[in-house]
C-alpha cells in the first residue's frame, strides 16, 4: 500500500514536473512570440520613421527647389527692371525733343528770313508765330503756366527775390512782379515762380 502510495506521489511528482516543464515551454514560447512580435513592431517603427524621413526629405528638397527658382526669377526681374529704367531715362525727353524740332524748324526758316529781309512786321508774325506754335507744343505736352501776379505769397509755389514798399494796405503780401513764371507739368509743379512781394 505505501508502495502505491509511493508511487502515487511520484506520479504526482513527475506530473508537476511535467506540469512546470509544459509551463516553462509555454512561458518561453509566449515570451518568444512576444520578442518576435516586438522585433516586428520594432521594425515596423523603424520602417515608418524611415518612410517619414524620406517624405520630410522630399518636402525639404521641393522647398529648396521652390526657393532656388524664386530668387532666380527675382533676379531676372530686378535686372530687367534695371535695364528698363536706364532705357527710359536715355529716352525721357525723346517725346518732347521730338515735337520741338517742328518748332526748331520754324524759328530756322524766321532766322533765314530776319536776314533777308527789312520789313519789321512781317518778322514780327513770324517770330510770333513760331512762340505760339511753341507754347501750343507744350501745353499739348502737359505744361502749364501758374498766375502769380497779385496773388498773396504762397513759399510752395513762389521764391520772393525782393520785398518792396507798397502804398497800398492790400497789396502787403501780395505778389506785386513775377520775374519768372511758375509751371505745372501734368499738375505737378516743376518750377518755383520768382517773384517780387509787397511789404
Amino acid at each position: 500500500m505505501s508502495d502505491n502510495k509511493d508511487n502515487r506521489t511520484n506520479g504526482t511528482a513527475d506530473n508537476m514536473s511535467q506540469n512546470n516543464e509544459a509551463m516553462e515551454d509555454a512561458l518561453a514560447n509566449e515570451l518568444n512570440v512576444d520578442d518576435s512580435v516586438s522585433g516586428m513592431q520594432h521594425l515596423d517603427d523603424e520602417m515608418t520613421d524611415e518612410s517619414e524621413l524620406e517624405k520630410l526629405q522630399s518636402e525639404l528638397d521641393d522647398a529648396k527647389d521652390k526657393y532656388i527658382r524664386l530668387v532666380a526669377e527675382f533676379d531676372n526681374f530686378r535686372k530687367r527692371n534695371a535695364k528698363e529704367r536706364l532705357e527710359l531715362i536715355a529716352t525721357a525727353g525723346r517725346d518732347i525733343v521730338q515735337s520741338l524740332l517742328e518748332v526748331l524748324d520754324d524759328m530756322e526758316r524766321a532766322e533765314k528770313q530776319m536776314e533777308s529781309t527789312e520789313d519789321l512786321k512781317a518778322i514780327k508774325e513770324g517770330v510770333m508765330l513760331v512762340f505760339n506754335k511753341l507754347r501750343n507744343t507744350l501745353q499739348q505736352k502737359g505744361l502749364k503756366a501758374a498766375e502769380s501776379k497779385n496773388q498773396p505769397f504762397n513759399p510752395d509755389m513762389h521764391e520772393a527775390i525782393t520785398e518792396i514798399p507798397v502804398p497800398d494796405e492790400e497789396m502787403k503780401g501780395k505778389i506785386i512782379d513775377e520775374v519768372e513764371k511758375a509751371y505745372y507739368l501734368n499738375d505737378k509743379l516743376i518750377r518755383y515762380a520768382k517773384v517780387v512781394v509787397g511789404k
